[in-house]
C-alpha cells in the first residue's frame, strides 16, 4: 500500500507525459544551439587574459559604437512600442477596405532580405532621394537614418505581440467601464492599457534585441563613419576581415554582457507588471 502511494505521488509530480525525456532533449538542444556557441565566444575573448579583453572593449572607437548601437536600438524600440500599439489597435478594432493587405505588409520586414531593405532605405532617404530631398537636414548616413532602419525591421514584433491580446480582450469589461461613467480615454488608460503592458514590454524587448544585432539594413544607410555612424556589428565584421578573431569576439562578448543586463531589467519589469496585474 505504501509503495502504491509513493508511485502515485511520483506520477502526480510530473503530470506531463515524458517530462524527463523532453526536458533532457530541451537542455541538449539549447546547449548545442545556444550555450556552447556562446561559451566559445567568451573562451576566445578571454584567451588573451582579462587585460587583453578590457583593452579591446574600452577602445574609443568600440565605446563609440556601443553608445550608438544601444542608443539607436533603444530609440527605435520605443518608437515601435508606441506606433506598433497604434497599428495593432487599428487592425483589431476597425474594418476598412484593404485591411488584410495592410495586415500582411506588417510582416514584410521578416521576409525582405535586410540588405535589400538597407539599399532601399538609403535610396529613399539620401539627399537626392524620393523622401530625403524634402528635408533640410540629412537623414541617410546619420543616426537618424539608423533609427529609421531599425524601426523598419523591429515594428512587426510589437504589432504581433499586442494584436492577439487586443483580439482576445473581453468587450464586456469596456462596456462596464462605459456604464460606470468613464469616457474613452479613461477606459483606455485605466482598463485596456494595463492589460496590454506585458505584451508591449515583450514586443519592446524583442524589437530592441533584434535592433542590436542588425547589420544588413543598417550598414548601407549608416555611412559607417568612425565615432559618428559606426555600429558595433560593423566593427565586428571589420575585425573579422582583418583576421582579428579575438578582437571580434571580445567586442561581441562586450555587447552580449551589456545586452544581458539590459534584457534582465526588461524581463524584471515585465514580471513585475504581470504580477501587479494578476494581483488586482
Amino acid at each position: 500500500m505504501a509503495n502504491l502511494l509513493i508511485n502515485n505521488k511520483r506520477k502526480r509530480k510530473y503530470p506531463i507525459p515524458g517530462f524527463r525525456l523532453t526536458l533532457g532533449f530541451t537542455l541538449i538542444y539549447l546547449s548545442l544551439i545556444v550555450l556552447i556557441p556562446l561559451s566559445m565566444i567568451f573562451l576566445n575573448s578571454f584567451s588573451n587574459g582579462l587585460d587583453g579583453f578590457w583593452k579591446v572593449v574600452t577602445e574609443r572607437r568600440v565605446l563609440a559604437s556601443y553608445k550608438l548601437s544601444f542608443t539607436t536600438a533603444f530609440t527605435a524600440a520605443f518608437i515601435n512600442a508606441c506606433f506598433g500599439l497604434l497599428i495593432a489597435w487599428v487592425l483589431t478594432r476597425y474594418q476598412f477596405p484593404g485591411k488584410k493587405i495592410i495586415d500582411g505588409l506588417v510582416d514584410l520586414p521578416f521576409a525582405l532580405p535586410t540588405a535589400v531593405a538597407g539599399i532601399t532605405l538609403t535610396t529613399l532617404y539620401s539627399t537626392n532621394g524620393w523622401i530625403g530631398q524634402f528635408f533640410n537636414f540629412k537623414i541617410a548616413f546619420t543616426p537618424v537614418g539608423i533609427i529609421i532602419a531599425l524601426v523598419f525591421i523591429g515594428l512587426p514584433f510589437v504589432v504581433r505581440m499586442v494584436q492577439p491580446v487586443l483580439e482576445n480582450m473581453d468587450a464586456e469589461v469596456e462596456e462596464a467601464s462605459a456604464a460606470l461613467g468613464a469616457d474613452k480615454f479613461q477606459t483606455f488608460f485605466r482598463v485596456i492599457l494595463p492589460e496590454l503592458i506585458p505584451a508591449i514590454v515583450t514586443g519592446f524587448a524583442l524589437s530592441f534585441a533584434r535592433a542590436l544585432g542588425e547589420y544588413g539594413s543598417v550598414v548601407f544607410i549608416a555611412g559607417n563613419m568612425p565615432f559618428k555612424t559606426e555600429i558595433s556589428p560593423l566593427i565586428i565584421m571589420t575585425k573579422l576581415e582583418q583576421y582579428d578573431y579575438k578582437g571580434a569576439t571580445a567586442v561581441a562578448a562586450g555587447m552580449l554582457i551589456i545586452t544581458f543586463i539590459i534584457m534582465f531589467f526588461i524581463n524584471f519589469i515585465q514580471w513585475w507588471s504581470n504580477r501587479k496585474y494578476l494581483s488586482r
